[in-house]
């Protein structure tokens, strides 16, 4: 035997012999739960899991903002404007502050407030209507 070249392990087998014993040997060793079972079934539970896991972030991320997304009219101007529940922030067309809360546009006043609604009022009428809103 020539020492510069490769050693051949299986001098007499043909490649078909060699490819059997060689799957047959694999399968022995993946199909023990002592050994490499475990260790292709948690690879094939990967290659599941793998393609999967960008569904599921997908659909939830889908689902936070359905949950968390309000979309109301402004109480001031009544223009239609959307933001995230518990979010404050102005108004796009009169700059009034606002916060959403339950599904709805609020606005931002200082405890104590007194909101009154301007109302046109005929000068020749002897009652005047004035509704006022505390909160």
């Amino acid at each position: 035997m020539n020492p510069n070249q490769p050693r051949n392990l299986w001098p007499d087998a043909s490649g078909l012999v060699r490819a059997v014993v060689i799957s047959i040997l694999v399968i022995l060793l993946l199909s023990s739960p002592v050994l490499l079972g475990w260790l292709l079934k948690g690879f094939l539970v990967l290659l599941i899991l793998i393609p999967l896991l960008p569904l599921a972030i997908g659909y939830g991320i889908q689902w936070w903002f359905k949950r968390n997304l309000v979309s109301a009219a402004c109480p001031v101007c009544g223009v239609e404007s959307q933001t995230l529940n518990g979010a404050e922030f102005r108004c796009p067309s009169c700059g009034e502050a606002l916060k959403a809360e339950q599904k709805q546009f609020s606005r931002l006043t200082p405890p104590g407030t007194i909101e009154v609604q301007a109302q046109a009022v005929d000068p020749q009428a002897d009652v005047i209507e004035v509704q006022v809103h505390k909160d």
